[in-house]
C-alpha cells in the first residue's frame, strides 16, 4: 500500500477493526485523551521505526488489554487531524477479554456499521471508512456495510 503520508511528511496512524457476529469493535474515548467522549475504532500513532502491525499490537494492548492479530490493510486515508491513517483487519480471540485502560477509554461496543453510523460524535474519519465500505472499496466477510 502507498504510504501517501510519508510522502507529504505527515503523521502516521493505525487504526483496527476487529468484527464479531456481524458487528465491529468501537470505543469512546475517556476524557483525558485527544477527542474526549467521541466514538471511534481503536487505534493510534505508528511511533519511528516501528511497523503497521506492531503499532496495532501495542496499540490494542494500551488501549483495551486484548491482543489482536493484524490480518490486512483494508483502506487508507488522510484525516482532518493531518495524520496519514491506514485502517486494518486484526483478529481478535472469541475468548479475549476487553479491558479498557481508563485513562484512554471510557467504554467499548460491538455495534453494526448502521449502529454505528448513529453514534453520537463519531470521528469523522471513521464516518468516512463506513461510507468507503458502503461503495465497497473493502468487503469484511459477514459484516453489511450498506444496510443489504
Amino acid at each position: 500500500m502507498d504510504r501517501v503520508g510519508e510522502q507529504r511528511g505527515l503523521r502516521r496512524g493505525v487504526v483496527g477493526v476487529a468484527a464479531r457476529d456481524g458487528s465491529l469493535l468501537v470505543i469512546r474515548r475517556s476524557a483525558w485523551v485527544e477527542a474526549p467522549g467521541a466514538y471511534c475504532f481503536p487505534g493510534g500513532a505508528v511511533e519511528g521505526g516501528e511497523s503497521d502491525e506492531n503499532a496495532l499490537r501495542r496499540e490494542f494492548l494500551e488501549e483495551l488489554g486484548v491482543v489482536v492479530e493484524p490480518i490486512r490493510p483494508l483502506w487508507q486515508a488522510v484525516t482532518s487531524w493531518n495524520v496519514d491513517l491506514t485502517w486494518w483487519l486484526v483478529r481478535l480471540s472469541d475468548d479475549a477479554i476487553v479491558m479498557p485502560h481508563a485513562r484512554e477509554v471510557e467504554s467499548f461496543h460491538w455495534y453494526t456499521p448502521e449502529e454505528i453510523r448513529r453514534l453520537p460524535h463519531l470521528l469523522e474519519s471513521n464516518r468516512q471508512f463506513l461510507e468507503a465500505g458502503s461503495a465497497e472499496a473493502f468487503v469484511i466477510d459477514g459484516i453489511p456495510f450498506s444496510g443489504k
